[in-house]
């Protein structure tokens, strides 16, 4: 009966010790309230306080991937939400970044009104465009756009967020706007009731935004989307969940597990995260996988 007694006392330590990675206070650089970075964010902090047993994550509310980078530089967050883009320019010039995993894909898109005449992105000369809420990834992706198409500094900017952007083109206060999100946006396909709006192809300018960063790819927005007159090309942008480099290798390693095990209510959260996968999750090049998440992805023969 000791014996038995001594069996079940060391049972309930062991379960004690591999319930959860013991105590951790996570910190989620995310977004704006209310956009995909922020749905995620609060989704996967659920999910990682009942996987990992761990105190809530705190989310935090930012402007996007260029603060969200700073955050974790500045040790003010221990896991962000980046557009790859801004990613591999930060780790080039700091590289204590680490990936955890590639998350979903953005969409540029460039959109005029319908009766517009501008027909190309290098009409945009001499135009108002609203690029995006300041410091934010949509605000980097449309300087690296005018810098590809030599128009930096031959354009009216202004800074402003999806919503107002779309209100101000309509209104005819500017002329064209950027927007980096995924297929549909919400926002674009409600205020294109009356198809109002027009996206723009940006095929030609593609090859010089690839020299200008290797992270983005080509491709296409199926006229169906938006209830377009065809199809049109454009930029993709990969997501990239980051951390510190200095995070320990089981903690990494843990949070990639409960990232992959929450994918359903992570798609519940946002559609954005339906493209969520073990097998395009390693592709966070040029950012190196942490040493924790490739034990993960190694596990599951990756």
């Amino acid at each position: 009966m000791r014996g038995l007694a001594m069996a079940a006392v060391l049972l309930l330590v062991l379960s004690a010790c591999t319930s959860g990675i013991g105590p951790l206070r996570l910190r989620i650089a995310a977004g704006v309230p209310g956009g995909v970075y922020d749905k995620l964010a609060q989704t996967l902090a659920t999910a990682w306080q009942a996987d990992l047993d761990i105190e809530r994550p705190q989310v935090l509310q930012t402007q996007g991937s260029p603060d969200n980078v700073d955050r974790i530089l500045l040790g003010q967050a221990e896991v962000a939400f980046v557009a790859a883009d801004v990613a591999a320019d930060r780790y080039k010039a700091d590289p204590r970044l680490a990936a955890l995993a590639r998350i979903h894909d953005d969409y540029l898109h460039i959109v005029v009104r319908t009766e517009s005449d501008i027909r190309t992105v290098r009409q945009l000369a001499g135009r108002r465009i609203a690029i995006g809420s300041p410091s934010s990834g949509v605000e980097y992706i449309a300087n690296q756009l005018l810098k590809a198409i030599d128009l930096d500094g031959k354009v009216t900017t202004s800074k402003r967020g999806l919503d107002d952007s779309v209100k101000a083109l309509l209104r005819g206060d500017v002329d064209a706007f950027v927007w980096s999100g995924g297929l549909p946006t919400p926002t674009l396909v409600a205020y294109n009731d009356k198809k109002s709006l027009r996206l723009l192809d940006i095929a030609d300018v593609m090859p010089k935004m690839q020299d200008l960063n290797q992270v983005y790819g080509t491709a296409s927005i199926p006229a169906s989307t938006y209830e377009q007159p065809g199809p049109v090309t454009t930029l993709l942008v990969p997501n990239f969940l980051v951390v510190p480099r200095s995070m320990p290798d089981d903690v990494a390693e843990a949070l990639v597990r409960g990232l992959f095990d929450a994918r359903p209510q992570l798609a519940g959260a946002n559609p954005a995260a339906l493209s969520i996968d073990v097998h395009p999750g390693i592709e966070t090049q040029p950012i190196p996988l942490h040493p924790g998440a490739l034990r993960y992805y190694r596990a599951k023969k990756t």
